[in-house]
């Protein structure tokens, strides 16, 4: 991962859970760091407050970020939403929110941030085991959000491949953060439902970004990545 030395990163959604980590990786590693937030402004790094819901703000937070570093080599799409619920209970207003934060803020970063980036840049986007895998009711729109990201990745990396410019998903399985904790009322449910019996940690998620972001990704686009403790097999 020497090429990192230097280089600038946008994390969104970097103030917690699987971004902070990511963020804190990718710093530990020699990168500029930026993140986006909501509610917590995180501490150590570049922080840009951003709703992901409101379109304008997400390209402006990518400028942002290219503007304080004078560059910028990797994006990484973390900010989502987590609704779920019965069908009937999800109607047009969660149909619309889910979209414009998970699917329509990554597409829109990616847009602004290709304009900023060298050859060799590298757009990974945070996405879920459930577009591969929906094991309970409930999940119908929040699966559509983050299978759509797949879709929008292949292209993103058909597209930007003979500027060397790479697209990836990393699809996190269950993950110990404060949204889905390991003690939580469903853990030892969802436990059960991995190969490796156990929930992932944030920090592991960092890891497999991190390798994409680096040398080790420069041959790796259009991927969809499972990193779910065998939730998928």
């Amino acid at each position: 991962m020497g090429t990192l030395e230097g280089k600038a990163a946008l994390v969104t959604g970097g103030s917690r859970g699987i971004g902070a980590a990511v963020a804190e990786k990718l710093a530990a590693l020699g990168m500029r760091v930026a993140v986006t937030y909501v509610n917590t402004k995180p501490e150590g790094v570049k922080a840009i407050r951003a709703d992901s819901a409101d379109p304008d703000a997400v390209v402006a937070a990518v400028d942002e970020a290219a503007a304080e570093f004078g560059r910028l080599d990797v994006l990484v799409n973390n900010a989502a939403v987590f609704q779920v619920g019965p069908l009937e209970e999800l109607g047009q207003e969660e149909f619309d929110h889910t979209m414009a934060v998970n699917v329509r803020a990554p597409f829109l970063a990616a847009r602004a941030a290709v304009r900023h980036m060298h050859d060799g840049g590298r757009i990974i986007s945070i996405g879920s085991n459930v577009a591969v895998y929906a094991p309970f009711p409930g999940f119908a729109l929040y699966s559509a959000s983050k299978t759509a990201l797949i879709g929008m990745t292949k292209g993103l990396a058909r597209e930007l491949g003979p500027r060397g410019i790479t697209a990836n998903v990393v699809n996190p399985g269950p993950t110990d953060t404060d949204m889905n904790p390991a003690d939580g009322p469903m853990a030892e449910t969802i436990t059960n439902l991995t190969a490796l019996g156990r929930y992932g940690q944030p920090a592991e998620i960092a890891e497999v970004v991190a390798a994409l972001a680096g040398d080790a990704g420069a041959y790796v686009t259009g991927a969809s990545i499972n990193v779910d403790g065998g939730f998928t097999v």
